[in-house]
């Protein structure tokens, strides 16, 4: 059985102790959808303001939902489309502080203000991304973006990829 109680301190604190706990949850796991989904759990019960934390998996026809805390998502996402499709299509980070000024933004939940997206890379494969979702304006923030994708390479490497 795995305890946890939300971290505290400073963002970097938060990010270390919650990389610490995930390779905890990863140890001796090496299958990605059991990752994936302990990873959304930390997430959702590690930080706050957040409603929405989750994967999407490259398949041949683009991304498609993996495990995920949060209300029911959109199923499928255009590479290029949204902020997931274009942080796959640019394998780059994005923080989005206002998602409904951001061109060709996919409402999956319409309550979400803010994003962070980052793409999960195996070397120059990309896997897919791991997206977060706030129903506050600017929630996000460069310590958020490195802290997040340092979980996402804690997973790409901790699972055997699909």
């Amino acid at each position: 059985m795995f305890e946890a109680e939300r971290p505290t301190g400073t963002k970097p604190q938060i990010y270390r102790e919650l990389a610490l706990m995930a390779e905890g949850l990863f140890r001796g796991e090496r299958d990605p959808v059991a990752n994936a989904a302990n990873l959304s759990a930390l997430l959702w019960l590690g930080l706050t303001d957040l409603n929405w934390a989750g994967f999407y998996f490259l398949r041949a026809s683009g991304l498609v939902l993996g495990p995920f805390q949060g209300k029911p998502a959109c199923v499928r996402i255009d590479i290029g489309k949204g902020v997931c499709g274009t942080a796959a299509r640019d394998r780059k980070t994005l923080v989005v502080p206002d998602v409904e000024a951001f061109p060709g933004h996919i409402a999956c939940d319409i309550d979400s203000r803010s994003e962070l997206v980052v793409p999960l890379l195996e070397g120059a494969h990309l896997v897919g991304v791991l997206d977060l979702d706030s129903p506050s304006r600017a929630r996000f923030d460069p310590e958020d973006a490195k802290g997040v994708e340092t979980l996402a390479a804690l997973w790409v490497a901790a699972s055997d990829q699909i």
